[in-house]
């Protein structure tokens, strides 16, 4: 028997199929080869198609059922990851009434920032953790206020997730992690924020009704069947915004573990079971996957915007116009790169620095002595230290690193980058070949709720290595403290 999972990206709709008892994976792929379309109406705006994303699905499931050489009847479960905070509204009969407005779509900013100084800190943060910000709910209310005439045949909003189990089996309806996404659940009282809405002045009646995750959510109808070519009848049993879900790959679960990535940009996802912050904007909080109201747990999003592209960037310039040989020209140059430093911020807008623009800055070269070796190590430990400086930010805000969990890529195959951060955390980091369709797809057959086993199987399946604190920190503690100096220069002026 079989599970199959979907991780719908802005890029492209991803799934994997894994087998129900081990949780091998059996097959992943994607869909388009190349990006599916995102339209731009004006400048900082960003929408999709829904039902692009649902012919990718349709797509996408023929052929790993074909190229996994299976009996689709033997599909037991669903599981769903999705591009977080995304709008997507409907009418009655379950039609986009307009593109989803996704995740990097900037045009409901003031809104959520009008609305955090309206209903007061203490409100917000109290009951939201978050400022209302850029999330679901500012969008909708875009929507209210500069489309009428599509207000007023929504039926239901929803995440781009809840559009997807929607499409599969004829019922709408969300999860308490997907509304948290949006800014849309009060965890005070532990139920819909609908003061928010009224704040809004949005019908409280457009939310879907709430199932529980790990749970059978709806069922695959005629209709979803004969698109995809999966049983009729078998459950959407979890989803999940794609952060929460490869912190689920990750098997992290529980207070003091965390989830990294280091792509384009990065995001330290820590989880903890502390329901208050300080924070109102650099840090988003949201309801993680195993969230209830006995088990509040929440994760703690911090994103570095200038992460990887900084070192893909020196790739694209440099004579070694590969990662492997720069890697060896750093690893000949000592720790602290003989007093180079790189400040990698050069990817837009910081929200750890309260969405500052810090720019990529490379001081203390030496024209004389220093070389691309140099420039190589400076700019893997700069990022390597932009990611300690964030979770020092969480750490301070209630977060507790006990263990950090990474896919094996990007950043963390880079043995100095991922040596810099476990030795100044002074925790380890372990590597896994995973993916979030994968995790998705073994998150479908997690209704036991053993979520040990569920982790035990992932550490038998894809756990890669480990990295070890070293034991000499101190020329560590020395390269960082004079980053943070020179960090510091530049914030200042």
């Amino acid at each position: 028997m079989y599970y199959i999972g979907y991780d719908l990206g802005s890029s492209s709709v991803k799934v994997s199929i894994v087998d129900a008892n081990t949780g091998t994976n059996v097959v992943t792929l994607n869909e388009p080869t190349n990006e599916m379309e995102i339209v731009a109406p004006q400048q900082n705006w960003a929408e999709q198609d829904p039902n692009m994303w649902w012919n990718y699905v349709c797509i996408a499931t023929k052929r790993a059922i074909k190229e996994a050489n299976i009996e689709a009847s033997k599909i037991e479960a669903i599981g769903i990851s999705y591009q977080m905070h995304g709008l997507v509204v409907v009418d009655a009969a379950g039609e986009p009434l307009r593109n989803s407005i996704i995740w990097c779509d900037s045009r409901a900013v003031q809104i959520g920032n009008d609305a955090f100084d309206a209903l007061g800190e203490n409100q917000c943060m109290e009951k939201l953790l978050n400022s209302p910000g850029n999330f679901t709910a500012s969008k909708l209310k875009w929507v209210r206020d500069n489309e009428p005439e599509i207000y007023s045949k929504i039926d239901k909003y929803m995440l781009p997730g809840d559009f997807i189990a929607m499409k599969l089996t004829g019922k709408i309806n969300t999860t308490k992690n997907g509304l948290s996404e949006g800014m849309l659940w009060d965890y005070k009282a532990d139920t819909v924020a609908n003061w928010l809405l009224e704040h809004y002045d949005i019908d409280t009646d457009l939310t879907p009704d709430i199932v529980e995750n790990f749970t059978a959510q709806g069922n695959v109808n005629e209709t979803g069947a004969k698109a995809t070519a999966l049983p009729l009848g078998i459950p959407v049993t979890y989803r999940a915004g794609d952060q929460p879900n490869n912190a689920l790959s990750l098997n992290v679960f529980n207070h003091g573990e965390v989830a990294a990535t280091g792509g384009t940009s990065g995001v330290v996802y820590a989880v903890t079971n502390v329901l208050k912050s300080k924070e109102s904007s650099r840090i988003n909080h949201f309801a993680h996957v195993n969230y209830t109201k006995q088990n509040a747990t929440l994760g703690k999003l911090l994103c570095i915007n200038g992460a990887g592209i900084q070192y893909r960037w020196l790739k694209d310039n440099l004579a070694s116009n590969s990662y492997e040989a720069m890697n060896q020209k750093a690893e000949v140059v000592p720790v602290g790169a003989e007093g180079v430093c790189v400040i990698p911020f050069g990817n837009g807008a910081e929200r750890m620095f309260n969405n500052k623009v810090v720019g990529t800055h490379i001081s203390n070269l030496n024209l004389n002595t220093h070389s691309e070796g140099h420039l190589c190590r400076a700019a893997l430990e700069g990022i390597a230290f932009s990611f300690v400086y964030g979770m020092d930010i969480l750490k301070a805000d209630n977060a507790e690193i006990n263990v950090i969990r990474a896919g094996n890529d990007n950043l963390f195959r880079s043995e100095i980058f991922s040596n810099t951060v476990a030795t100044l955390i002074g925790h380890e980091i372990e590597i896994y070949n995973t993916t979030g369709a994968i995790g998705a797809a073994r998150a479908a057959g997690l209704t036991d709720g053993d979520f040990k086993k569920f982790g035990d199987n992932i550490t038998a399946n894809d756990h890669v290595m480990t990295y070890k604190p070293l034991g000499n920190k101190a020329p560590y503690l020395k390269a960082y403290e004079n980053w943070k100096a020179a960090l510091g220069t530049i914030l200042n002026t």
